[in-house]
């Protein structure tokens, strides 16, 4: 071990020159963090992933921001780093570093062994792929969907699967990683499909960047420039891909995916085992379309950003011309520049709806289509979002286990909200319930009243504008907007479905499933 001086490399050479890019000198009199000048902080700043600067003429990158370096000065930290492994005692050994030895006697220790899957883990373990029986059923309305994974959009779902199929079909779900999860917690949606006895619903990833953010050469990596506002953690990305801790709780399902080969579909190479591919948005919708009985229609459902519809509408006539109308939660409408919008952490944006500023072109996209919208806004989100009236009522209703969980999630929720200032934007989600209710809902019960607005979507690139919503009564989309409805009727109508016990779970929770795992295949199941 020795002590070298190093610094981490924030700007590429030519040193001491002022292009714009580095804000530690860029318009100072005095370099910010007392650094010195014409060293490795002091030149061009990447800004972009292909910022022309850093691509050389053969294409390769010259560029080394992030990179450690040894300097010597005030401008490195002197860091205790490990030069040399200490060589094996036993001069015998092949092994000839000690710490090889070490650790391959503590990975190979037996107490401390892992279980790698469930096979191993329960003895009756085995795989169960739940799908209902509809056979001589009539099936009612076909519905798609399209969600971003967020705590209000896994209530929803359970609102879904809870109605009638003679009255709703659930076709499938197309999920968006654009809005307030990661990719990953489609795993959760599988799980509540699963607890369902919904295996049969196809769910397909949509992209992971906005419109027009990933790189046009290498799409996996892109620019953050809006989904940036959703925070790590505090009622962000960690919370919803855990689903504030609770996803452990769901039943575990098979993971389900198709067998072709991962290079036909766009990805670099295949891996050991192409068939786990991940069905993408697009061709589980285009699965959708395809079957359709002749003359029937999809409704879809949006929670989030508007991502993958705007790529379906993008797709062409083929794609669209079996969409009956799209329902959209989300929007705000502005009347009088006082009522304020929902985007965090931009300030300067003050009356924009998050799902439209998370992806303002996909907005545009598809609020400039011909496509019959309804639209659902902020403020009657907003009138929905009381957690003491809903959870009232779910304390009132049967203890199904979909309704259980419901309440879990929403206590939890309205905790946060109460006792964490980080954690004030909570009842957002209990207002993405809405567009479920409304979809499935009695009009005449709910006391919903709707109208017609002119509107149009801005995308110019301003983060101070992205998202807003115009009313133009000349040049804007025609959409029918949702104005009124009754709240108390709205969490009724929730709490009754949930606590329904017609198609309820097939396994509870996770700790039902240990169980039925551990139980004999001969003896009885156990109830949900």
């Amino acid at each position: 071990m020795e002590y070298i001086n190093i610094t981490v490399v924030t700007s590429n050479k030519p040193y001491g020159i002022s292009d714009g890019s580095n804000p530690i000198f860029d318009g100072h009199i005095t370099p910010k963090f007392s650094v010195a000048r014409n060293e490795v902080h002091s030149g061009h700043v990447q800004t972009k992933l292909r910022d022309p600067f850093c691509i050389e003429k053969n294409r390769r990158g010259r560029c080394q921001d992030g990179y450690t370096k040894e300097v010597s000065g005030p401008g490195g930290v002197p860091i205790l780093v490990a030069i040399r492994a200490k060589p094996n005692r036993n001069a015998n050994s092949e092994l000839d570093r000690e710490f090889f030895v070490s650790f391959l006697d503590v990975i190979n220790k037996r107490e401390n062994a892992g279980r790698f899957n469930f096979s191993m883990q329960f003895p009756y373990y085995r795989k169960v792929h739940y799908k209902p029986d509809f056979r001589g059923k009539q099936l009612g309305k076909n519905i798609v969907f399209d969600m971003d994974m967020s705590a209000g959009d896994f209530l929803a779902l359970f609102y879904l699967l809870k109605l009638p199929i003679e009255e709703i079909n659930l076709k499938a779900i197309i999920v968006s990683p654009t809005g307030w999860a990661n990719a990953a917690t489609i795993d959760s949606v599988y799980d509540l499909l699963h607890m369902m006895g919904r295996d049969d619903i196809p769910v397909g990833l949509g992209d992971v960047f906005a419109m027009n953010q990933s790189d046009p050469i290498f799409y996996a990596v892109g620019d953050c420039k809006y989904n940036k506002v959703i925070p790590q953690g505090c009622g962000g990305f960690l919370d919803s891909d855990t689903l504030y801790g609770l996803s452990r709780s769901l039943p575990r399902s098979p993971r389900r995916y198709t067998a072709e080969n991962s290079v036909k579909y766009g990805v670099l190479r295949d891996t050991d085992h192409p068939e786990l591919r991940q069905p993408l948005a697009l061709e589980v919708w285009e699965s959708a379309v395809k079957s359709l009985k002749p003359g029937s229609k999809i409704t879809i459902l949006t929670n989030g950003p508007l991502t993958n519809i705007a790529k379906i509408v993008l797709a062409g006539e083929n794609m669209t011309k079996a969409i009956q109308d799209i329902i959209i939660v989300g929007g705000h409408m502005n009347h009088d520049n006082t009522e304020k919008g929902n985007v965090i952490n931009v300030p300067s944006n003050r009356f924009a709806e998050l799902n439209m500023f998370l992806d303002p072109l996909a907005a545009q996209t598809v609020l400039s289509s011909d496509l019959n919208i309804t639209l659902i806004p902020l403020g009657i989100q907003q009138k929905v979002s009381a957690f003491p009236e809903i959870l009232e009522m779910l304390n009132l209703t049967k203890r199904t286990p979909e309704a259980i969980f419901a309440r879990r999630l929403l206590s939890r929720l309205h905790h946060l909200k109460k006792r964490h200032p980080k954690y004030q934007h909570m009842d957002t989600f209990l207002g993405e319930i809405i567009g479920a209710v409304v979809l499935a809902g009695d009009h005449f019960v709910l006391e919903s009243t709707f109208g017609v607005k002119n509107i149009k979507v801005t995308a110019s690139g301003y983060e101070a504008e992205d998202g807003q919503i115009l009313i133009d009564e000349k040049q804007g989309k025609s959409v029918r907007v949702l104005e009124n409805l009754d709240p108390l009727a709205y969490y009724n109508a929730f709490a009754n479905r949930l606590g329904d016990v017609k198609q309820s779970a097939i396994v509870g929770s996770f700790d039902k499933q240990i169980r039925i795992w551990n139980t004999p295949f001969n003896r009885k199941k156990t109830a949900p």
